[in-house]
């Protein structure tokens, strides 16, 4: 179960790069990820989640702009997969399976980048807009990463 939701909290990182790192940051804080005494019990700390709140709601503005580049460029699809594994692997901290956890959140990540791009593709268009389709793939990443969390506790 708990590499299930690791390919879950990847795929919201795929979607919203930093919503992943800040669901899991309040899962920590709210004490749902028992992280204490793992290499990741820095999420736990009210600094750490006010970071990865902070850079989430950067990121849920700026999508909003004309300028930003596409999630699959390679820099930003690194990013995600990088912060996909981190969110998969802090899952796995609070579970005993870091490794195994981490590659699901990578996969995951994959996944939720380029199946994420298609069907925010397919929303704008049918919007005949694309911010319509932004602000709903910002409410799945935003609930979906909530409840993942809340899944492990």
């Amino acid at each position: 179960m708990l590499y299930i939701l690791a390919l879950l909290i990847g795929v919201i990182a795929g979607l919203r790069a930093m919503t992943a790192p800040a669901a899991v940051a309040w899962g920590a804080y709210l004490g749902w990820l028992p992280v204490a005494g793992t290499w990741a019990s820095f999420m736990s700390h009210w600094v750490a989640v006010g970071i990865f709140t902070i850079l989430a709601i950067v990121e849920l503005v700026t999508d909003q702009l004309p300028s930003t580049p596409s999630r699959k460029v390679p820099r930003q699809f690194g990013g995600r997969i990088l912060l996909g594994a981190f969110s998969g692997a802090v899952l796995g901290a609070a579970g005993g399976a870091t490794i195994v956890c981490l590659i699901a959140g990578a996969i995951g990540a994959v996944i939720g980048t380029l199946g994420g791009a298609e069907a925010r593709s397919r929303l704008a268009a049918a919007f005949g807009t694309d911010p319509p389709a932004a602000f709903i793939e910002d409410a799945v990443a935003i609930v979906g990463g909530l409840l993942i969390v809340a899944a492990t506790a």
